[in-house]
């Protein structure tokens, strides 16, 4: 495919949408009967899971190719830069709806409950809780894993931020190496929230099943905890593509989009840890 910079770019028809459709309601399909262990719900939820590999590895791999044969003009540019501004828009009213009904739950729903004696009585309306039905646990505290992954994170910004750098200066090498850092602080990010998880179901008695607190610890932490997942594939693609040498300092939206993600998923962790395991 070509295009001319006085023309309206037009892709041909692609079936990479319809095809991360099927892939993503398998994937929710699958996760709903798995967590009410009905049926074939993990091979439901593994199917949809490889259809959208697939489907992200194609589908990319051909923006890739017509990136890198000049079929782009300054219009697709704009266009790529608008729709990552939307789509990470669109990830923040994500997060802010399970926010939200975090403090729903603070600051209304247990007061409520508290008020009523007559069928609740000897409630208090006191968090972390898990409810009226006063399952045992024991809560996450600010301090250890969730201080040491919020260095990580931060830290990773930076990394990432300095691989930037690189790139502006054509410093392949810096470009390099700060994406090799980025990834492996993700990766250490992502197994310090493993174990904490580990933790939590055999220590701390702390589960989905352990009420509100549980429901929306899990919630909450498990989707960022999901978005680093992505990132990180994210910056592995970006590392491979830049070894290659596909990246220009005038020429990299790619890397940039990237690194947006990256930094948004930095700031909705420092929410996380102010929201859910300080306060």
């Amino acid at each position: 495919m070509s295009a001319t910079h006085d023309h309206y770019y037009l892709p041909n028809p692609s079936p990479w949408p319809l095809t991360a459709s099927i892939g993503l309601f398998s994937m929710a399909f699958g996760t709903a009967l798995t967590i009410n262990d009905l049926g074939a719900g993990p091979w439901i939820l593994l199917a949809g899971a490889v259809i959208v590999a697939f489907m992200m590895m194609r589908w990319f791999g051909e923006v890739v190719s017509e990136s890198e044969s000049a079929a782009y003009n300054a219009q697709v540019d704009m266009s790529f830069r608008m729709g990552m501004a939307w789509f990470i828009f669109s990830e923040v009213m994500f997060f802010a709806a399970f926010f939200g009904a975090l403090f729903f739950e603070r600051h209304f729903s247990i007061h409520w409950i508290a008020a009523d004696h007559i069928q609740w009585p000897g409630f208090h309306a006191v968090w972390p809780t898990s409810g009226p039905k006063g399952v045992a646990f024991k809560p996450m505290t600010p301090w250890g894993i969730a201080a040491i992954n919020t260095l990580v994170l931060l830290t990773s910004g930076a990394t990432v931020t300095w691989a930037h750098w690189g790139l502006l200066k054509n410093n392949r090498t810096q470009l390099i190496i700060g994406l090799v850092l980025t990834i492996m602080l993700g990766c250490t990010f992502l197994a310090l929230q493993a174990h904490e998880y580990y933790m939590a179901y055999t220590h701390l008695g702390l589960t989905l099943k352990a009420g509100v607190y549980g429901a929306t610890f899990f919630m909450l932490t498990g989707f960022h905890g999901l978005h680093v997942t992505i990132g990180t594939i994210m910056l592995i693609v970006m590392l491979i593509r830049s070894i290659k040498g596909h990246f220009k300092p005038d020429h990299h939206f790619a890397f940039e989009a990237v690194s947006w993600y990256w930094h948004f998923v930095d700031v909705v962790w420092l929410g996380l840890f102010i929201f859910v395991y300080w306060l």
